[in-house]
C-alpha cells in the first residue's frame, strides 16, 4: 500500500479497475432501454444499429480516457484534467454537474429501480422509495470503510451482475425458439431527417446503458501504478460490456421480434419468462436487482473523489477533503454523495433524470476529449514516455467522438428541450457558486498566518 500526495492509498490494482469500468456501465439500462430503442426504430437492423453505433461511441471514450488516464493519473479524472488543460471554472462546473445531475440523478434513478425489483422479489409491502432510501444509507456506510471494502463489495456485485447476463443470453439462445417473423413493425417510411432524429433519440437510452466508463479516472489516485492499470482496465472492461450488451440485444430482438419487444416494458423478464416461466422471471429480477446494487456501489466509491478533489484545490466546502485517519478515504464527500442522491429521489422522475444526465454528461465527454489536444501540445517527453499509451488515430478519431457528442447533445436538446435546458441552465448556476468559492479560497490564501 502506497500514500499518494492527495493523502489517499493505492489498493486497487488491474481487476479492480476492469470491475469498476464496468460496474460503472451496466446498471438497469441494458435489462430495459432495449424497449425503448424499439419503440423509436422499428427494424431489427436499426435497433442493432443503435446498439453497435453506441458501442463504438463507447470505445472511442475508452481509448480516450485510457490516454488521459496515462498522461494525468490524478485523482477526481476530468476534474483535473480540465482544471490543467483550461481553467478551474470549467473543472468546477463539471464537478458541480456530477454532484446535482450526472451523478446523483443516475443513482437516484437507479435506486428507484433497485427498490421496484427489490419488492417485486421479495414482496415486503414497503415503497420503493424507502427501499432505494436504506439502500444508498447502506452502501455510503460500506464506502466510508475504505476503499479496499468498497473495491471488494463492488468486484463482487460485478461477478453475480455478469452471470446474471450471461445465464440471460443463453438461456434465451438454447430454450426460446425465434420467431419466424421478427421483421420491422409495419410503419410509414419516414424521411431522411425524421430517420436521423429517431436514431438520435433512440441514441439516448443506448448511451445511458453504455455511459459510466469515465467514473474510473475519478479514482485514479488510489490505483496502484495508474498509467498502466487504469488504461487496460478502461479498455477491457468497455470492450466486455459491448460484448454482453449486443448479446442481450439479439437475444431481445430474436426472442420477442421488435413488436413484442416495443411492447414490454421489461424485455429481460419477458425472456426468461418465455424460456422458464415465473421462476425465470424472478430469477431476472433478482439479477437486476443485483445489477443496479452493483452500478450504486460503484458509484459512491468513485464520484465523492470528484468533490473531495474540489475541495482540497479550496473551491468546496474544506470539511469535504477530510481523510478518516484509519480507513483513508474522504468520508465527508461520500456521505455527500449519498444524501444528495436521496434528495434528488424525493424530486425527480426517472425519464427527467435520463434526459439530464445524457445531455450533461455528453457537453463534458466532447470537452474531456479535447483536453488531448492541449496535454500533447504541452507534453514532454518524460511525459510522453511515461504515458505508454495514445489514443489510436488521433486526431481523427478524438475528432469524431467530439462530434458525436456535439450530435448527441443538439438531438437531446431537439426531442426533450425542457429537460435538456433544465439540466444546462443547473450547470450554468455554478458560475456564482464558483466565483464566490474562488474568491473565499484566495483571500484564505492570501491571509497571513498569526
Amino acid at each position: 500500500m502506497t500514500k499518494t500526495e492527495s493523502g489517499l492509498s493505492r489498493k486497487l490494482g488491474l481487476f479492480d479497475a476492469t470491475m469498476i469500468v464496468m460496474g460503472g456501465i451496466i446498471g438497469s439500462g441494458i435489462f430495459m432501454n432495449p424497449h425503448v430503442v424499439a419503440e423509436y426504430l422499428h427494424s431489427p437492423l436499426l435497433i442493432i444499429g443503435a446498439w453497435v453505433a453506441g458501442g463504438v461511441i463507447a470505445i472511442l471514450g475508452a481509448f480516450i480516457y485510457a490516454e488521459l488516464a496515462a498522461r494525468r493519473p490524478e485523482v477526481g479524472g476530468q476534474y483535473a484534467y480540465f482544471r490543467e488543460a483550461y481553467h478551474p471554472l470549467i473543472a468546477f462546473l463539471f464537478g458541480w454537474s456530477l454532484l446535482l445531475i450526472s451523478n446523483c440523478g443516475g443513482m437516484a434513478a437507479v435506486a428507484m429501480t433497485f427498490g421496484r425489483y427489490f419488492i417485486e422479489v421479495t414482496a415486503i409491502p414497503v415503497p420503493d422509495t424507502v427501499v432505494a432510501i436504506v439502500t444508498l444509507v447502506i452502501l455510503t456506510l460500506v464506502n466510508c470503510m475504505g476503499v479496499r471494502t468498497g473495491g471488494t463489495v463492488q468486484n463482487i456485485l460485478m461477478i453475480i451482475k455478469i452471470f446474471a447476463v450471461i445465464v440471460l443470453v443463453v438461456c434465451g439462445y438454447a430454450f426460446i425458439h425465434p420467431l419466424k417473423d421478427p421483421v420491422t413493425v409495419q410503419h410509414e417510411t419516414p424521411g431522411l431527417f425524421a430517420l436521423v432524429t429517431s436514431f438520435g433519440a433512440a441514441l439516448v437510452p443506448v448511451m445511458f446503458a453504455y455511459g459510466g466508463w469515465q467514473t474510473a479516472n475519478f479514482i485514479a489516485g488510489e490505483i496502484v501504478e495508474p498509467r498502466k492499470n487504469l488504461p487496460r482496465g478502461l479498455l477491457l472492461g468497455v470492450t466486455g460490456v459491448i460484448i454482453l450488451y449486443m448479446s442481450v440485444n439479439f437475444i431481445c430482438v430474436r426472442a420477442l421480434g421488435v413488436e413484442g419487444l416495443a411492447r414490454t416494458t421489461t424485455p429481460a423478464s419477458e425472456v426468461m419468462s418465455l424460456a422458464f416461466g415465473n421462476a425465470g422471471a424472478k430469477f431476472i429480477a433478482v439479477g437486476i436487482a443485483i445489477s443496479t446494487l452493483g452500478f450504486l456501489s460503484q458509484s459512491i466509491l468513485t464520484a465523492p473523489r470528484v468533490y473531495f478533489a474540489m475541495a482540497q484545490d479550496g473551491l468546496f466546502f474544506r470539511g469535504v477533503s477530510w481523510i478518516h485517519p484509519k480507513t483513508r478515504v474522504p468520508v465527508v464527500a461520500i456521505a455527500l454523495e449519498g444524501l444528495l442522491s436521496i434528495a434528488v429521489i424525493l424530486w425527480g422522475s426517472y425519464e427527467q433524470i435520463l434526459s439530464y444526465v445524457v445531455s450533461d454528461d455528453f457537453i463534458f465527454f466532447g470537452l474531456t476529449a479535447s483536453t488531448i489536444f492541449i496535454f500533447r501540445k504541452k507534453s514532454t517527453n518524460t511525459e510522453a514516455k511515461e504515458s505508454k499509451f495514445n489514443m489510436p488515430g488521433h486526431p481523427y478519431t478524438t475528432i469524431l467522438f467530439i462530434l458525436v457528442a456535439v450530435f448527441i447533445v443538439i438531438n437531446t436538446i431537439y426531442k426533450y428541450p425542457i429537460n435538456t435546458l433544465i439540466g444546462i441552465g443547473i450547470i450554468l448556476t455554478g458560475i456564482p457558486v464558483f466565483l464566490i468559492w474562488n474568491r473565499r479560497s484566495q483571500s484564505h490564501a492570501t491571509t497571513p498566518s498569526l
